[in-house]
Order: structure tokens, then C-alpha cells, then sequence
């Protein structure tokens, strides 16, 4: 079975603008989705490494959050922003308990 090519799709959510009260949020959300993703390594068997290597499972990123390279940040903080903007964009307000 030929499988035909994947194009993504993801929703677009290029008009969607994060109110000011919400980058407080965007730093903690980026803060976990590296705390979860590192678990996930840690419990497959990798450790820190200077390098990457699949085969010895060593990353240099399996370090504390506020450790990374602001580049690496910035992909998780990316992935904050995409997601609170997709709930946005799906119709749904994010208000914070007082």
C-alpha cells in the first residue's frame, strides 16, 4: 500500500493575539513541557550527555529548565504560545481562578 505524502494542517491561529496576562503563563507552561518531556527520557533510560547520541541515549538538554540554551526555551515556550493560542482560536477564554 502506497502511502500518499503527509502534508501537516494545523488550525490557524495566525489572528490570534495572547492577552499580557497570559505571558506569565506562557514561562510556566514552557517550564513544564520540558519538566514532562525530560520524565519521559529519564524513564525510557537516557541521561544527560554533552551530545545527543540515540544509541548511548545521552541529550544535553536532560538539565533544569532554567539551565537550557534560550534557544531550547524558545522551542518550548513556541509550543506554550501554539497551544493557549489554539484554545483561543477554539473558542475557549483562559481566566485565571482568583
Amino acid at each position: 500500500m502506497k502511502r500518499e505524502k503527509y502534508i501537516p494542517a494545523p488550525t490557524d491561529t495566525s489572528r490570534e493575539k495572547l492577552p499580557e496576562e497570559l505571558m506569565e503563563l506562557v514561562e510556566v507552561m514552557a517550564k513544564n513541557v520540558h519538566e514532562v518531556w525530560s520524565q519521559s527520557r529519564l524513564s525510557e533510560g537516557w541521561t544527560y550527555g554533552a551530545r545527543r547520541d540515540d544509541e548511548k541515549k545521552t541529550h544535553p538538554c536532560l538539565v533544569p529548565y532554567e539551565e537550557l540554551p534560550e534557544i531550547e526555551k524558545d522551542y518550548d515556550r513556541n509550543t506554550a504560545i501554539g497551544t493557549l493560542k489554539l484554545i483561543q482560536a477554539l473558542g475557549f477564554d483562559i481566566v485565571k481562578k482568583r
